[in-house]
């Protein structure tokens, strides 16, 4: 791939977006490569966690706005298809049954910040910085914000962020619920490496189905969800890695999950 290189070793695969020339924005080919790096982590038994970064001191600065979007130079013919080429690569990501991290240096901004919110962890380091900018360009949100940010933050506070389009740094992203953990600069490499591989050794199934449960929680009835509690439990009930867990605490020692 031009636009995206894959790094995997010992189960974590990292997606890295590269266009650090631009700040790592998004062109028409690198939406099609993330989502075939997504499809690829997918379906790579081998990978239990993913991990998506930008190279060059950056997360992503959004789409490239001098990116043909219609007509000559473009590969779509319509607006509409480039929008669901760009709506399929949020969703896969947003579903892939693997946990994943956002590791975010420089900035998040636009479709760059829809692309962190979208892993199911976000470490940043103290120069971060997130922005729906989308107002200040005339747009209104896309990459999955209109739908993920009132969820992370409360409704209010997404209205703010969407209609001014204000950059905000690191702590501040941490004190509204868009950060887990803001970390020194020299810091953060070590830092999601040591959570991606927390998540490596943990139970593959229990946490693919840990995660379909929360991300589900916010369009289903409280019976709903204790439904689907009470499926994914009887699956975990019925695994190698739940049987190896109990034995595990009883030979007090640390499990050793293989995710069947």
């Amino acid at each position: 791939m031009e636009t995206v290189e894959l790094v995997s070793a010992n189960g974590v695969m990292t997606i890295v977006m590269n266009r650090p020339e631009k700040k790592n924005a998004i062109n028409n080919l690198m939406w099609s490569e993330l989502l075939q790096s997504f499809h690829i982590a997918e379906l790579d038994d081998d990978v239990r966690v993913v991990v998506l970064t930008g190279r060059g001191g950056n997360f992503c600065s959004g789409a490239d706005l001098a990116d043909p979007v219609r007509g000559e130079g473009s590969p779509y013919r319509h607006q509409l298809l480039r929008m669901r080429r760009i709506g399929m690569t949020i969703a896969a990501l947003h579903n892939l049954s693997k946990p994943t991290i956002a590791k975010v240096k420089g900035v998040a901004i636009g479709a760059g910040m829809g692309l962190a919110l979208g892993c199911d962890l976000v470490l940043a380091s103290q120069d971060a910085v997130f922005s729906a900018i989308f107002s200040k360009r005339g747009l209104s949100p896309d990459g999955g914000i209109s739908w993920l940010l009132p969820r992370i933050v409360g409704l209010q506070k997404a209205k703010e962020l969407a209609f001014f389009g204000e950059m905000i740094n690191a702590e501040e992203g941490m004190s509204i619920g868009l950060v887990n953990r803001v970390i020194a600069n020299n810091e953060l490499d070590a830092v999601v490496d040591e959570w991606a591989t927390r998540l490596r050794n943990g139970p593959p199934i229990a946490l693919s189905m840990t995660k379909r449960l929360l991300n589900t929680s916010f369009t289903v009835s409280f019976d709903e969800a204790l439904d689907a509690e009470a499926t994914t439990q009887t699956v975990n009930l019925y695994s190698f890695d739940t049987e190896e867990a109990i034995r595990a605490f009883a030979e007090k020692r640390i499990p050793h999950f293989e995710g069947y």
